[in-house]
């Protein structure tokens, strides 16, 4: 299916797929998506005026009981027909507030920056893989793996449990490639019970977009399938955890040529002096950058070095190698980088937004990241990785927002957002929205870890 540009393209799909219904959506700070059914003959309205939405009541998105409606803008490049549902189809909108543009929007923060990077003439473009996995509950209500075959100790693209999951996988390949994204594979993950669906690149707004509707998707073909996919970064503590790679490049806005690539490459990665300087920005501010890709205090237990008991297939040292899955950033391929970091327990507007921010200030400020790294991080010992200068990615939530709080070029790329009075009135003030984002992650670092788990009960009670 083309993808629309106008109002008009929108109104022909509606009239060739016999559209009744539009699910009009957007996401708040901590990356869910909240939406209102809006009736097909309502689309000349809806693109004009908008739907609106009590913020507050939706999440995170800058608001209180006492302010004014958000209002919903959709965007028409972002209108796509649901492939499983007859009738409905669905579209992405920026958030206003009286008119304006609203500064919490997640979707506008990340245009913006992408509007910074095309001024000095690039697009950033990204590629995601977003690993799930199928579970459901037992009898008991405890979490289990919804396949139970799926069990073996290496069940890495293990074709008998992915021809069990055949028709769920093969009809999402389907819509993926029907929605023209161009699924080039399906696979069966290190975890059990976890799958992976490989779509094609686009532009990050057009990606992040990709993956808001790639979620909804996988979420709604699950539950038909009486099935739960989850994107939690860590369901099970003795599995394999969920990651949501980026592979990112940058392209000459006026050419679309791939900037990163370079086959004369002395490093032999076959990357641009471009591309090692945008490596080194995300490198040099990857402490704090983590808070945005790995946004949840789940996120930090996926973040752990592998072994042969419990294999974890992600980084835990800041730095950059060539096909190497211990590094944290892979240059597997040539032109282009994947962090190994992220997760898709937050937003990828968000995510998307800091990886261009860290990986442009290395690219200003011609930043070099030394040689690549070809060791196994998850076995060198920590003096070696001490005598070679490499340091670690933040252990906990808490601490990635320790370092997003003190970084000024993240600070910088998130803006400044309005602030109400000290009694909901409201005012000229504002704040960075590091700090606002701060505070609810902060929050949520408490809510969870201040919950006495049963597992602490079993170790501390009668301890010493």
């Amino acid at each position: 299916m083309a993808q629309p540009q106008t109002l008009e393209d929108v109104k022909k799909l509606i009239k060739e797929h016999e559209i009744e219904f539009i699910f009009a959506s957007f996401t708040e700070v901590q990356g869910k998506s909240s939406a209102k059914l809006v009736p097909a003959s309502q689309v000349d309205e809806l693109f004009s005026e908008g739907v609106g939405f009590a913020g507050f009541a939706a999440g995170h998105i800058g608001q209180g009981p006492q302010s004014p409606d958000v209002e919903i803008i959709p965007d028409p490049t972002t209108f796509r027909i649901v492939p499983w549902q007859k009738g409905l189809a669905h579209v992405i909108g920026d958030v206003t507030v009286e008119g304006q543009p609203w500064e919490y929007c997640p979707r506008t923060i990340l245009k913006n920056q992408m509007a910074k990077a095309k001024e000095q003439g690039y697009v950033f473009k990204l590629g995601f893989e977003a690993e799930f996995m199928l579970v459901d509950f037992d009898e008991d209500g405890k979490l289990q793996v919804a396949d139970k075959f799926d069990n073996w100790g290496r069940p890495c693209y293990d074709v008998k449990a992915l021809s069990r999951q055949y028709e769920l996988m093969t009809t999402l390949s389907k819509y993926v490639t029907e929605l023209g994204w161009e699924n080039y594979a399906v696979d069966h993950e290190d975890g059990n019970g976890q799958f992976e669906i490989n779509v094609t690149f686009a532009d990050a707004l057009e990606t992040a977009d990709r993956a808001i509707f790639f979620r909804y998707m996988v979420d709604s073909l699950a539950e038909q399938y009486g099935m739960i996919a989850t994107f939690m970064p860590k369901p099970f503590t003795d599995n394999t955890g969920n990651g949501f790679h980026y592979t990112m490049s940058l392209w000459d806005s006026e050419t679309d040529e791939n900037l990163f690539l370079d086959e004369n490459d002395p490093r032999g990665l076959d990357l641009s002096e471009l591309g090692y300087q945008f490596s080194a920005g995300i490198l040099e501010h990857a402490r704090g950058y983590m808070a945005m890709v790995a946004p949840t205090v789940n996120s930090y237990k996926r973040l752990k070095a592998g072994t042969e008991l419990i294999r974890t297939w992600v980084p835990v040292a800041i730095t950059y190698g060539g096909n190497n899955r211990t590094q944290m950033l892979r240059i597997a391929r040539p032109g282009a980088i994947e962090d190994r970091t992220p997760d898709f327990a937050g937003s990828p507007y968000l995510g998307f937004t800091a990886a261009l921010a860290a990986g442009m200030d290395g690219v200003n400020r011609k930043l070099e990241p030394g040689e690549p790294n070809d060791m196994d991080l998850y076995i060198a010992p920590q003096n070696e990785i001490a005598r070679r200068g490499i340091q670690m990615l933040p252990h906990s939530l808490m601490e990635s927002i320790h370092y997003l709080s003190k970084d000024d070029v993240l600070r910088e790329a998130f803006g400044a957002v309005p602030v109400d009075g000290p009694y909901g009135e409201p005012s000229d003030d504002t704040e960075d929205f590091v700090d606002y984002y701060a505070r609810i992650k902060r929050a949520e670092y408490h809510e969870v870890t201040d919950e006495v788990t049963a597992h602490e009960i079993d170790r501390y009670l009668r301890f010493p």
